[in-house]
């Protein structure tokens, strides 16, 4: 019955925006699938998604609902499986008490034109930090960086655009904690971008957040971050991106890293790319805090909405931080292979 009156509510929904002035109504979605071997032969390189090792499994789906009505514009996206369920807060881990629940909502929010140059939004959003999103179709490599599993995932808040010029605009805002669509503590973290578009092929955002935590200055969340999101197209076929931050907490520690990006398009519908990342948690006292390199080569081969990325990464740590193939013995390397099947819509 709960079921029916789901599906029900859905579509009475889709009928209502469907029949106001504006836009149609758009429906977005992906889904996406993979394999990865850890030449460890276990779960060793602990950054976000593609975790599974020797497994075809799943990722998540994703669909995603968009509605512009005169000046104002509603967007939700929902996912589902266990990127959606487990790796993406706000649902936590994989523990009993999550069992129930097979969703994740990434973006829910509204946002109104006053003017041309002017945009208010509120609600919950995917971050506006960092070179890499959750969704695995907007990014050229499947696994993800140590930058990306380090900040936000989304932002719940309110925040208003000015646009200057076409080439550059300023957002600010009043945010929840990190990843939480509800903050029973109140608004905690204030954020603001700076984007820069001097020409076609270059654009630049220079991304700030800061705020305290429940838990005080011990919270991971409580500190200010700073964050630099850069790319340059030379060529329809030649492509380098940029994300470089630094995080100090309130109290000792924090991390800061700097990522790049260079591509190339064979064609429309072959491209190769490299991720190469430095990565440093900062010492807290007298304890070194770890350090990662990472070298990531990917590809992307097209056809209609299916992409298929297979991708090869090798990993290092300054304090083995990782495990060989017995499970017992520390090591400073790591490597794996995978493949992954992206389908967008």
């Amino acid at each position: 019955m709960k079921k029916s009156l789901s599906i029900f509510i859905f579509v009475l929904i889709s009928a209502f925006l469907c029949a106001q002035e504006g836009t149609p109504l758009e429906i977005t979605g992906y889904a996406d699938i993979y394999w990865k071997y850890d030449f460890a032969e276990q779960e060793n390189i602990g950054t976000y998604f593609a975790n599974n090792h020797n497994s075809i499994s799943l990722g998540m789906l994703g669909l995603g609902l968009q509605k512009s009505t005169g000046k104002a514009t509603f967007v939700g996206e929902l996912a589902f499986g266990p990127r959606g369920q487990y790796l993406s807060i706000p649902n936590g881990d994989d523990s009993e008490a999550n069992a129930g629940n097979s969703f994740h909502i990434q973006n829910l929010y509204a946002s109104y034109d006053f003017t041309d140059k002017f945009n208010m939004t509120a609600g919950y959003m995917g971050t506006f930090i960092g070179y890499e999103v959750i969704s695995p179709v907007s990014n050229f490599h499947y696994s993800t960086s140590y930058l990306f599993g380090a900040g936000p995932f989304q932002n719940a808040g309110i925040k208003a655009t000015y646009a200057f010029s076409d080439k550059v605009s300023l957002m600010a805002g009043l945010f929840n904690d990190w990843n939480v669509y509800q903050d029973f503590n109140g608004i905690s973290h204030v954020g603001a971008q700076l984007a820069l578009t001097p020409v076609d092929e270059f654009s630049a955002y220079l991304n700030f957040l800061t705020g305290s935590s429940e838990g005080g200055e011990a919270n991971y969340s409580s500190g200010t971050l700073v964050d630099l999101v850069a790319s340059y197209d030379f060529s329809p076929k030649v492509s380098l991106g940029l994300n470089a931050a630094d995080y100090t907490f309130q109290s000792d520690g924090g991390y800061s890293g700097v990522a790049i990006y260079p591509r190339y398009n064979i064609n429309e519908n072959i491209g190769m790319g490299v991720r190469a990342e430095y990565f440093k948690e900062k010492d807290v006292e007298e304890l070194e805090g770890q350090q990662f390199t990472s070298f990531t080569l990917s590809a992307q081969l097209k056809h209609g909405g299916l992409i298929v990325i297979p991708e090869v990464r090798l990993d290092n740590n300054n304090q083995s931080g990782f495990l060989k193939k017995d499970g017992l013995t520390a090591t400073k390397n790591a490597s794996q292979v995978s493949i992954a099947l992206v389908y967008a819509f």
